[in-house]
């Protein structure tokens, strides 16, 4: 009897054991990560004003060329995916003969460059720069930009100004081909 029971018992002992041996824990489907917190929009975002003044030589004469670009409340406001604001800017470019008269005056918006930008641009875009580049033959030739506010992303613009005074805007692409949009701004 000592013994059925002894062996009853290590029966019992060696399937508690096996049973445990064998069974596996659960594995938990649930994954516990950090709660990243989206930066919320603050008060809208202006671009420093900037200013640039310089002489040139040009068809033979020396110019003035004054540049100067300003945030504007006056313009509609863009937004990012995260609802920041931001506020569009004005610049004004003037050039004037070594005399002092003015040979050419605007203030550019994003909307001179309208026909150069996709519905992207033209929503959340901003007119970030306008900068001289060089003299080429007839023309003053300026650098300008439409950007997504505080990213890398923009669209590059030449702005040529010719000797008659007409302005010429074209997409800035490889400079080794002809392939450019051109258009006159009034």
């Amino acid at each position: 009897m000592k013994t059925n029971r002894l062996c009853v018992l290590s029966m019992v002992g060696c399937m508690v054991f096996v049973i445990a041996a064998c069974s596996q824990k659960k594995k938990s489907d649930d994954i516990i990560a950090e709660k990243i917190e989206q930066p919320k929009a603050q008060g809208p975002v202006r671009l420093q004003p900037y200013t640039d003044s310089r002489d040139v030589q040009w068809i033979g004469r020396t110019y003035h060329i004054a540049i100067n670009r300003q945030p504007s409340d006056s313009l509609p406001m863009v937004k990012d995916e995260i609802g920041q604001q931001f506020v569009d800017n004005v610049i004004s470019l003037e050039v004037s003969r070594g005399d002092g008269s003015v040979f050419y005056s605007h203030t550019f918006t994003k909307k001179d460059f309208d026909r150069y930008l996709d519905n992207d641009y033209r929503n959340t875009g901003i007119l970030e720069g306008l900068v001289f580049d060089k003299t080429d033959g007839d023309w003053l030739e300026f650098a300008a930009s439409v950007s997504h506010p505080q990213t890398d992303e923009y669209i590059p613009l030449i702005v040529r100004l010719s000797r008659l005074g007409d302005v010429m805007v074209k997409h800035d692409v490889d400079m080794d081909t002809n392939a450019f949009a051109e258009d006159s701004i009034e």
